[in-house]
């Protein structure tokens, strides 16, 4: 085995091991091959070559969304490690641990005018759990360090010197590290390289000190029984649950919260989390209210006492504006490491397990006599059966699409779902509680996308459907450069010719500056890319043909396969919005 005669680069790769990060994705460079060497050959290491860094960012993201583990990206010096920054704000808020690793110039050669160097050191400052900045070795390129930084070696003691710069990046890196396994953030580390960089040895020449990680423990010393109290005595609860990974939480919670009359528990596509009382389209609930004679009334009659959530970011615009609008009485939040103030009146942060949090206030708590789930289920019922009247009724668009697709996903698939419109239409439908869904809600941008997808596929015991706009499709078309896209793997663009979200919110209007900037129309199909990425395509753009392709689009293939479902772009906005009119009739 040969390992890079720079001993920082052998140092992070140990500390990498050590931590059991063995999922690395490089994308190529010279300033970074003394750790493209070390991370390759070493067989503990699973490397990936990605070329874009963007999307090998968004592909390693998707590796640890799956894994529930830390996952290394590697790249060289300069504006490459920029192109990182869209999937570590993503990891920031997805709560997901993305190790960033970038090899750097000599701070001597910084801001001298010298090829592909930048600002590298706490280049992502707010957005990252922590930056490690290492020291450049001394005991490396001596004669170039005394070139340039004999300041570095006046004491004459090379060897302590170098001892020196040891000792405090072994602690950087610990430190790090120990961020991304504890918090679960995403951590930089930034390594300084002089030349010569491919030199090799075939035995280390150090070894690292590892501090191990300590877990977190609840930090709460909470007295059950107090809140338990308010929770008796309130006759009106909502349970909110946002991005929620699968099988996360006991099913016997699930069934208690969901058999209590004074209880009703509003869950998202993303939420993971299934019952027959559950309550899986907040819109469809929030838009008749607004749309009624007496809306306040009505959102008085919904306004909890007591609001309990939990699991990351929420995607239903009008659930936020009307419990901003109708604060609880009490907001509990349940998380071991965060919670955010979405509707500006949290009360109480509980830093615990969900499963925890249950296990122990349940032990307290009785179902109360109230017709607050049961008025507001008779609610849910009618839209519903409305839903499948107005679907009956529909011309074929987004929303006739959407049903047709979602209800031909096979049983145990893993279900990702590209941002705007996309997840947004999910959110109207009951998808089967087989499917594991997933979207990149952090910053719930469209720039990853599809390179999420195929890094989340990439370990998964079962296929993966991706479905995708045609903007957040080409967006990221780059991910689909690479090796690692597996035969099972799917991807349903809808393709509405430009952005159609904005034809739907406020302030639209039929004129070429609104097309142009905004909707950002055109005429592309995917047919070149699914031909230049050697997936199997099928295209659509009516309702028959649509439910012919997906009888045999799941099935068994030697490639991955891309169908392209055109849908009429001046039709989809008026059908949606027709869609919240017609459930909100009498």
């Amino acid at each position: 085995m040969r390992y890079s005669s720079i001993p920082s680069a052998q140092l992070v790769v140990q500390h990498c091991k050590a931590k059991k990060i063995k999922n690395i994705v490089i994308s190529p460079g010279s300033r970074n091959a003394p750790l493209t060497i070390d991370f390759s050959e070493d067989p503990y290491f699973k490397c990936f070559s990605i070329v874009d860094e963007r999307s090998a960012a968004f592909f390693a993201l998707g590796i640890a969304q799956q894994l529930h583990e830390p996952v290394a990206v590697v790249c060289t010096s300069g504006s490459a490690l920029l192109n990182y920054y869209p999937a570590v704000a993503e990891a920031f808020y997805s709560g997901i641990p993305l190790v960033v690793i970038s090899a750097d110039r000599p701070i001597y050669k910084i801001d001298v005018g010298d090829g592909q160097t930048i600002r590298q050191d706490n280049v992502f400052d707010r957005h990252i759990g922590y930056s490690a900045n290492l020291k450049q070795d001394v005991s490396h390129a001596v004669q170039r360090v005394e070139k340039y930084k004999p300041e570095w070696l006046s004491n004459g003691d090379n060897e302590t010197a170098q001892q020196s710069i040891k000792d405090y990046n072994d602690k950087e890196l610990n430190t790090a590290l120990n961020v991304a396994l504890q918090v679960k953030l995403p951590i930089h580390i930034n390594i300084p390289f002089e030349e010569p960089l491919y030199d090799t040895i075939t035995e280390p020449t150090l070894k690292a000190l590892i501090v191990p990680v300590q877990n977190v423990n609840d930090t709460d010393a909470i007295d059950y029984k107090k809140y338990a109290d308010i929770w008796n005595t309130s006759n009106k609860k909502m349970v909110l649950v946002g991005v929620n990974p699968p099988s996360a939480v006991v099913q016997k919670f699930l069934d208690a919260l969901a058999t209590d009359p004074s209880v009703i528990v509003m869950t998202e596509t993303t939420s993971n989390l299934h019952h027959p009382n559950f309550f899986a389209s907040i819109d469809s609930i929030v838009a008749p209210i607004e749309k009624s004679v007496e809306p306040k009334e009505l959102f008085c009659k919904l306004q909890p006492q007591v609001l309990l959530t939990f699991g990351g970011l929420v995607v239903s615009k009008k659930i936020k504006a009307f419990l901003r609008d109708y604060k609880p009485e009490h907001h509990w939040h349940i998380d071991k490491l965060k919670a955010f103030n979405t509707f500006f009146s949290l009360t109480h942060h509980f830093k615990t397990d969900v499963n925890n949090f249950f296990g122990n206030l349940m032990k307290f708590t009785v179902p109360q006599k109230s017709d607050y789930f049961k008025y507001w289920n008779n609610k849910r019922l009618q839209y519903e059966a409305k839903r499948e009247n107005y679907i009956n009724e529909i011309e074929f668009s987004d929303m006739l699409a959407f049903d047709r697709i979602l209800k031909s996903i096979p049983k145990n698939y893993q279900v990702q779902l590209a941002n705007s419109s996309t997840v947004r239409y999910a959110q109207l439908f009951n998808l089967d509680p087989s499917l594991g869904i997933f979207c990149n809600r952090g910053t719930s941008g469209i720039d990853g996308s599809t390179s999420t997808a195929v890094g989340a596929a990439f370990y998964r015991a079962t296929p993966t459907l991706l479905i995708t706009g045609d903007i957040s499709f080409f967006y990221d078309s780059n991910g689909l450069w690479n090796n690692y896209i597996r035969p099972d793997f799917r991807i349903i663009v809808i393709n509405n010719d430009g952005g159609g979200i904005f034809r739907i919110l406020p302030g639209q209007e039929e004129t070429d500056n609104f097309a142009t900037f905004f909707e950002t129309a055109h005429d592309r199909n995917v047919e070149h890319l699914s031909t230049q990425f050697g997936f199997e395509y099928v295209v659509v753009n009516e309702l028959t043909s649509l439910n012919d392709r997906l009888k045999d689009f799941y099935a068994l293939s030697e490639k991955p396969k891309i169908l392209e479902v055109h849908t009429p772009r001046f039709m989809n906005n008026k059908i949606l919005l027709g869609y919240f009119d017609f459930i909100s009739s009498r």
